[in-house]
């Protein structure tokens, strides 16, 4: 892996990490589904006319149309709606957790129902995994965490996963930026008319709101999409995964920093643990695809 995809692996750790921040604050003042459907319509048409300007076309193969289709029901609309939701209710760290397990739920659907036979320390990863969500789980009930918005957390990242594994028809291709654009217009097209019949549009302005939902749309809603899909493309999908390792440290790091969340030494060795389950996984592929 060369030094430019290693910067363009830890700029998307941060900027994926850093979401669930400005989500929080985003939520706390503004209805969650009309707030991220609005994100993506504006990310979404930003991306689009750059790409048209960059000479990219919207003529898509089947293939393509397909998986971004899949790619912006079951990430924009699913995963980070109810994320957007989840979060009135629970902290952005454990939300950051939650998502942060998706390589993990990507393997063992791969030993599920692809007959992906995991390797030893792919299933090492897998139990460390487990044990890591489990001590962190284990002192946020014992804290009171919302069971609602927890629900929702892992429905979401069970939505991020199918759309992980649909990634690759993708971005297959080229118009890496258009794909970006259509599949946000996907999930804003899906999004608005929940949030039309189960919200009502009340929004406390301020300045913070304003610079948090802007931060939002761009950076980890347009530059971070666009930076995987083509980090993606230059060192593929397992090697680029390996970079998910970080999203629990940067998770609960940004949240701690901006929103004062606390954490507790359990929450910190939890964090730990899962980040060492993911790297195990994907260090196992990797070796995997080296054979």
């Amino acid at each position: 892996m060369d030094i430019r995809a290693i910067f363009m692996g830890l700029a998307f750790a941060v900027m994926w990490s850093s979401a669930f921040t400005s989500a929080r604050i985003i939520v706390a003042a503004a209805p969650p589904l009309s707030a991220l459907a609005l994100r993506f319509l504006i990310s979404g048409l930003l991306a689009v006319i750059i790409a048209r300007a960059l000479g990219q076309s919207w003529k898509l193969t089947p293939a393509q149309w397909r998986a971004t289709i899949i790619f912006g029901i079951c990430q924009n609309a699913l995963y980070l709606g109810l994320n957007f939701v989840a979060m009135q209710t629970i902290e952005a760290s454990l939300a950051a957790i939650i998502a942060s397990t998706m390589p993990l739920l990507v393997a063992l659907a791969g030993w599920a129902f692809f007959s992906e036979k995991p390797k030893p320390l792919a299933v090492a990863g897998l139990i460390a995994g487990v044990i890591g969500v489990a001590m962190i789980m284990g002192t946020r009930f014992g804290g009171g965490v919302d069971g609602f918005g927890l629900i929702l957390c892992v429905i979401g990242v069970v939505a991020l996963t199918v759309a992980t594994l649909a990634v690759r028809g993708a971005i297959s291709g080229g118009n890496f930026l258009m794909v970006v654009g259509l599949q946000m217009l996907v999930g804003s097209a899906v999004l608005f008319p929940f949030a039309g019949l189960l919200e009502t549009l009340e929004i406390n302005w301020s300045w913070t709101l304003v610079l948090a939902f802007a931060y939002t749309t761009l950076v980890p809603g347009l530059a971070a999409t666009f930076v995987w899909f083509i980090l993606v493309n230059r060192v593929g999908a397992v090697r680029a995964a390996t970079f998910h390792f970080l999203n629990p440290f940067f998770g609960v790091a940004i949240a701690a920093l901006l929103l004062g969340e606390a954490l507790g030494p359990l929450d910190l060795v939890g964090v730990a643990v899962i980040a060492a389950g993911i790297l195990a996984v994907q260090l196992s592929k990797i070796q995997g695809t080296q054979r």
